[in-house]
Parts: structure tokens; C-alpha cells; sequence
């Protein structure tokens, strides 16, 4: 049996009582009828009933007499997820994903196809194979996502086609060179050709387009857009035909700005979390967007439409949405204001029941491509006549968003160097290659608030050499080698407290081995440990990992020097 209950050996690491066991195996292995009250989402309406599942279907749902209970519908649906960004391997995060009710993800591989190219792709379809939950995986679209960095590997428009003959592969993600999509760029047309010759819808990323160029870019093929910051852009895109995911994940957040959308246009919005932290992860996930958005007042039905159903009908996903006939994937709740999850169900097995998942651990294989490096706090040392009259170009880190904002100071200039301010909160960055030896890139940015220490990870999208910010070089430097000792991770150091603490990411730099919790516990650590020194960020690991973002403007630092997202080319630090 895949869920692993054929003998009571592994209830300790399950937390099951012996009782609880021998229901569940029952439950596993014939069918039962769960009572309570039904949720019918297209149909707008609840009503007191009984699911009756046989062979892992949907065989009959009965209406019965009135009773209070608990309520069962369909389960939650992430609409837009890197897995990586979770620092977990898929079939660790689906052991947390499913207690909150979540039962399939449309998840897009390309953190771990930058690294390692098609065998990264591969990698996450073999591991999350081990387990129950739905995952639907798209074939990435832009490896590398620009040619202004090294990435660790080039996926093809042969290698894309390839992808797509693959039936796991449902889709292409995210094309997020949509410059190349509004000028002709002839790859990446054909790569959105290749999909659309196969049925397979195409994800988009187009941060701040609007208008013309957002109808142009949705017209050649663009369905869905998840980087929208402002409700006026959406609208934009919702009015070319494109579906909008309201995304609120671990560093961006934009469900305040859009969550009126739902109510506004039911069937054209679905609910993402895009990067999702494992100590977030542990407490909520697309059920808590649902929660809150009821709580501000849109019609529950609206709210779940998004969560559960659009989805299923966009990417024409096989999840059930609790019909007669479909696959018994329901979960049920305790209401329709907190929905909190009590039990989920995949293909009528139970996964997780009263806030502990029943999907049995997997060990999974390490993959990575990383090429350690030293370096030395002189190497990260910014030379300047010392009657430069130059200004410092700044990046301003934004909490909550993905873009940043262009800034100019005075440099200050010591020994013909230019140094940290940190009266005025303006730091180091620095971005080392992490395939082979080179010369660091080097920026300054505002707003990250360490006043001692530093912070270092391997985790920097999209191509994901090791990135840094500290207070001093010689911090920065420990925190960048604590990362390379570990073939790639978080860290935290601090020279003069003896600070030197790390969680390693064996699999690719970007995902551990462990569980949830376990990597939650050291992330929460780390997190609490940069906070101490001073950052104010909701999550400064993850507004670190986006800093090296070059498609999203306006100032970004890739491992070949300071970038402007804008214009799209390089730029002098000092100008």
C-alpha cells in the first residue's frame, strides 16, 4: 500500500494511535461515506449530505436530513509554486501542504532547471512521484532567465518540446522574458508555440505591463499573470482575457492590492502562493488566503471557486471537485469562516487528519551542481579615487514586493574604498558565482537594516549563485563560505560574537532533506538570528533570494555586476 500502513511499525513517526491505525487502514482499503455539510461551489449552495466514495470515487452524494457537522468540499488548489522555494523536495512538502487542506499544485521547476537543467526537472517528477499528492509540473520556459548571469544550466526550445511531449508535463511556465515576447524573440515564440500545439496552456510573468503592450503580450498566447502589484494592472490584464493568481507568499504579497478581483470576476481568479518559507508552510497555506478573504467580505463561494475550482478547469487538472464520478479529493472543515481542516482525502485515502499528515516519509536522492568557493574580505573591497565625486547607486529593497526602487548617496569613501553606511542603513550585496570561479558582484542596498552581521544563501533566483548582505566585508565573507563549505544553504555569521550557523540545501543549493518541521526549526533560527541584528523584513531570507532577479525591475545584482531591470543592461555602481 503506498501510504505505508501495512504493518503498525511506523506509528511513532506518524503519530498514530494503534486505534487510529486499524480505522484508517479500513478506511484505505474499502469504501466508506463521510456525512456533513456539502459544500457545492458552482452550485452556490450548502446542504446537509452524505459523500459515499468506492474504489477512490466520488460513487454518490446524498442529501439527508438537516444536522450541524462539519463541512466537505473540494481541497485547495496552489495555482502558481516554485516547490524549491520551500527549501523542501516535493514529496516533503506535500506531507505539510496536505494538513492544511491543500491536495495538487501547478508547479513550475524552473529554480531547480537553472541549476541543473533538464535533470532538474526530472528530479522533481521522480521524488514527488513516491507520493499521493497532485502535483502538476510545467516545462520551464526561460533557462536562464536572461543572459546577464550564470546560471548552471540552458534548457532549449528541443529540450521545451521534449518537456512537453512528457504527459506529467502539463503546461508551459512562466515566460518571463516577455520583452522577448512583445519584440519576436524567435525562441521564445517557439516555445509558446510548442505548448499551444499541444493543448497546454502558457503561464506568464509580466510585472508592471499595462496596457498595449500587456494586450499584445496576453495576445500572443499569454493565460495567466501572477506579478501584478496594482488592482489598475490587473484589470489591464484581465480585460486582454488573462486569468489573474492573487499571489501572497513569503516575500511577495499581493492579496491586499487584488483580493476585491475575486468577487469582481469569479472564474478569471485563482489563489498562489509563488515561494512559500517552511516555518509559513507550517502554519497555513491557500487555506488562510480563503480565510481571509472571506473575512474582508467576499461571498464564500467567490473565495472558493478561486481555491478549488479554477484551476482544475484552466489546466484541465484530474482532481476532483467533489461530483459524482470524480476522484475523491475532499477535505473536510470545521467552518466556512476559519476552515480550519480536520481531515484531506486523495483518491479516497486518507493524508491527513486533525492537523498531522498520513503520507510516510521518503528519503530523498541528492542532486546538485555547485562549485565551492572561498573568498576573502578584501575581494569584496570597492576601489575609488578618493576625490570621486561620483554618486552610489543604491538598490531600496521593498518589504512585500519583488521590485525595488533605484536610490543615489554620496558614497563614502575610506582609504580609497567605498563603505557600508549603516547610520543610513545602507549595506554591502554581494553575488558569487557558485559554478566556477569568478570575481564577486558587488552593489549597495537600503532597507535590509543589519547593524552587525551578515546573511548569505544559495538560494537567489533565478540562476542561484550565493548571495550576501552584511555589515561588514569581513562578515559577509564568513556567511558567503559557511554557504560554500556547505555545497549550498542559509547561513548567518558575525565575526566578532562568533556567529557561524548554516542550514545546509544539499539537493541543488535549494532544497534539504528533511522534514517540515525540522527545516522550519533551523529556518526559524536563522530568521530570528538576522532579525536580532537589526532587519526589520517580514522574511529577509527571501527578500535576499530575489535581489538577484534581473527580470523584475528596477536595480538588481547578478554575479556579473549591477543590473537595471528597466532598460535591461548593466550599470556603473558609481556614476
Amino acid at each position: 500500500m503506498w501510504w505505508g500502513l501495512s504493518s503498525p511499525a511506523n506509528l511513532n513517526e506518524l503519530g498514530l494511535t494503534e486505534a487510529r491505525y486499524n480505522r484508517m487502514n479500513v478506511m484505505a482499503d474499502s469504501s466508506f461515506t463521510v456525512a456533513g455539510n456539502v459544500v457545492d461551489i458552482l452550485g452556490r449552495r450548502t446542504f446537509a449530505g452524505e459523500v459515499v466514495v468506492e474504489n477512490g470515487r466520488i460513487a454518490a452524494i446524498k442529501e439527508t436530513k438537516a444536522q450541524a457537522g462539519n463541512y466537505l468540499l473540494p481541497g485547495f488548489i496552489d495555482a502558481h509554486v516554485h516547490i524549491e522555494s520551500s527549501m523542501l523536495v516535493p514529496s516533503e512538502f506535500a506531507r505539510a501542504a496536505v494538513v492544511h487542506g491543500t491536495v495538487a499544485t501547478v508547479s513550475d521547476p524552473h529554480e531547480i532547471g537553472n541549476v541543473l537543467g533538464v535533470a532538474g526537472v526530472k528530479y522533481m517528477l521522480e521524488n514527488a512521484s513516491h507520493v499521493p499528492f497532485k502535483f502538476f509540473f510545467g516545462a520551464p520556459s526561460c533557462v536562464p532567465a536572461t543572459t546577464f548571469e550564470t546560471a548552471g544550466a540552458e534548457i532549449t526550445v528541443a529540450e521545451v518540446e521534449m518537456l512537453l511531449d512528457d504527459s506529467r508535463i502539463l503546461y508551459l511556465s512562466e515566460m518571463m522574458n516577455f520583452p522577448g515576447i512583445l519584440y519576436g524573440d524567435a525562441a521564445c515564440l517557439a516555445k509558446v508555440k510548442a505548448a499551444h500545439d499541444r493543448g497546454k496552456p502558457v503561464d506568464g510573468h509580466a510585472p508592471g505591463l499595462r496596457g498595449e503592450q500587456a494586450a499584445k503580450y496576453i495576445a500572443a498566447g499569454i493565460t495567466t499573470d501572477h506579478e501584478c502589484f496594482t488592482k489598475d494592472e490587473a484589470l489591464d490584464k484581465v480585460k486582454a482575457g488573462c486569468k489573474i493568481s492573487i499571489r501572497e507568499g513569503s516575500a511577495a504579497r499581493n492579496f491586499d492590492a487584488l483580493y476585491t478581483l475575486l468577487g469582481e470576476f469569479p472564474g478569471q481568479v485563482m489563489l498562489c502562493s509563488d515561494d512559500k518559507h517552511p516555518d509559513e508552510l507550517l502554519v497555513g497555506h491557500i487555506n488562510l488566503l480563503v480565510k481571509r478573504a472571506v473575512e474582508r467580505g467576499i461571498d464564500v463561494y467567490d473565495a472558493l471557486r478561486a481555491a478549488c475550482i479554477t484551476p482544475i478547469e484552466h489546466y484541465t487538472l484530474p482532481v476532483g471537485q467533489l461530483r459524482v464520478g470524480d476522484p475523491a479529493d475532499f477535505i473536510e472543515v470545521e467552518s466556512l469562516k476559519d476552515f480550519k481542516v480536520v481531515r484531506t482525502w486523495l483518491d479516497g485515502k486518507p493524508v491527513a487528519e486533525n492537523g498531522a499528515t498520513r503520507i510516510p516519509r521518503v528519503e530523498p536522492k541528492v542532486v546538485n551542481n555547485f562549485v565551492p568557493t572561498e573568498i576573502a574580505a578584501d575581494e569584496i573591497e570597492v576601489s575609488v579615487p578618493v576625490d570621486s565625486k561620483l554618486k552610489l547607486q543604491v538598490i531600496e529593497a521593498l518589504d512585500g514586493q519583488l521590485i525595488t526602487n533605484r536610490l543615489e548617496y554620496p558614497a563614502q569613501v575610506i582609504n580609497e574604498a567605498v563603505h557600508a553606511q549603516l547610520e543610513l542603513d545602507i549595506l554591502k550585496l554581494v553575488v558569487v558565482n557558485r559554478y566556477f570561479q569568478a570575481p564577486p558582484g558587488i552593489a549597495f542596498i537600503k532597507n535590509f537594516g543589519l547593524k552587525r552581521g551578515a546573511m548569505a544563501s544559495s538560494v537567489a533566483h533565478d540562476s542561484h549563485n550565493v548571495i550576501a548582505v552584511g555589515a561588514s566585508d569581513a562578515d559577509i565573507a564568513a556567511a558567503v563560505n559557511l554557504v560554500m563549505e556547505a555545497g549550498g544553504g542559509l547561513s548567518a555569521a558575525c565575526v566578532a560574537d562568533g556567529v557561524a550557523e548554516v542550514q545546509p540545501l544539499p539537493v541543488a543549493g535549494l532544497m534539504a532533506t528533511g522534514t517540515c518541521e525540522e527545516v522550519g526549526r533551523t529556518y526559524g533560527t536563522l530568521d530570528s538570528r538576522v532579525k536580532s541584528w537589526g532587519s526589520t523584513l517580514r522574511a529577509p531570507y527571501m527578500t535576499l533570494s530575489f535581489m538577484a532577479l534581473l527580470v523584475i525591475p528596477a536595480l538588481k545584482l547578478s554575479d556579473e555586476g549591477l543590473f537595471d531591470g528597466a532598460k535591461f543592461e548593466f550599470i556603473d555602481l558609481l556614476r
